[in-house]
């Protein structure tokens, strides 16, 4: 099938995009073309995924979605696909770029995403139909994943993964730059540590990314729908007192300070909770 294409000169091209050194002359797509008018954010990572990871892209992605903000992705396996599927379950619209032609399912079996993206979303190539993915298609392509957006939030890399090139692209643009922090015991966080340690913006609060973009969070959102039993306990305690310190919460919750402190992390990242001088606020306080 042949697919159709947008130029620089049609009222429908991303203003972001011609931006940016070496933008694309066009791009072929299938979907709905006026996703590219909303606010956009990368979200991308390593193939090699942890469980953790997947979790972070899709939690991610899915807040960053009840916002009205499209995250662009490669629909490569592991963090962009669940990227990509975290966009889905909020039923909002994400953008997948490819490395090779539209009629090309790469990987193979993210088949039944890619139908899903083109049915709810978006999928862009600036390669014609039957252009088989190379070694140099996939990094060509990251430039135009960061040159779409707004920012680019690096969820797990190792040392050598791709994401850091669409991290260098973004950041060669004037785009933000953020990345989750790992286990410094893993191989595959050093690429996200190490994109902190040289001035990335740690992701510890999601909503800092919806500030960043001018929208203004709120707390009530889906808080608690989206919390385990112990997390909503911890974030009702926190409620209910509106600021308490991590000794006092740990007492009231039954916990320890190990435990409490990783239920703490996890309450940050899903945007219910931020800390501060040794406190724990609910957030939107």
């Amino acid at each position: 099938m042949a697919f159709d294409c947008i130029t620089p000169g049609d009222a429908a091209w991303p203003p972001l995009l011609s931006l940016i050194p070496d933008a694309p002359k066009r791009l072929f797509y299938r979907g709905d073309l006026s996703v590219l008018a909303r606010p956009a954010v990368a979200v991308v990572g390593s193939r090699r995924s942890t469980e953790y990871g997947r979790w972070a892209a899709y939690t991610i992605a899915k807040r960053l979605s009840e916002y009205g903000v499209c995250v662009v992705s490669g629909m490569a396996s592991g963090i962009d696909t669940w990227a990509h599927k975290g966009c889905l379950a909020e039923k909002s619209p994400t953008v997948a770029v490819f490395g090779c032609g539209l009629d090309i399912c790469y990987p193979g079996s993210n088949r039944a995403l890619m139908r899903d993206i083109a049915a709810k979303g978006l999928l862009l190539s600036e390669y014609e139909e039957g252009m088989h993915p190379t070694r140099f298609t996939f990094p060509q392509r990251n430039r135009i994943i960061s040159g779409l957006s707004f920012a680019t939030i690096v969820v797990e890399a190792g040392f050598s993964s791709g994401s850091l090139i669409t991290a260098e692209f973004a950041a060669g643009q004037g785009r933000e730059v953020y990345a989750v922090p790992g286990n410094i015991n893993r191989m595959g966080s050093i690429g996200c540590n190490k994109l902190i340690a040289d001035g990335a913006r740690p992701i510890v609060f999601i909503d800092d990314v919806l500030a960043d973009l001018g929208l203004k969070a709120d707390p009530r959102v889906r808080l608690g729908a989206e919390l385990t039993a112990d997390e909503r306990r911890v974030a009702g305690i926190v409620s209910a007192n509106g600021e308490i310190s991590y000794d006092r919460l740990a007492a009231e919750a039954g916990l320890s300070i190990g435990a409490l402190t990783s239920l703490v992390t996890t309450l940050e990242m899903k945007g219910a909770v931020h800390t501060a001088a040794g406190k724990v606020f609910l957030s939107g306080r």
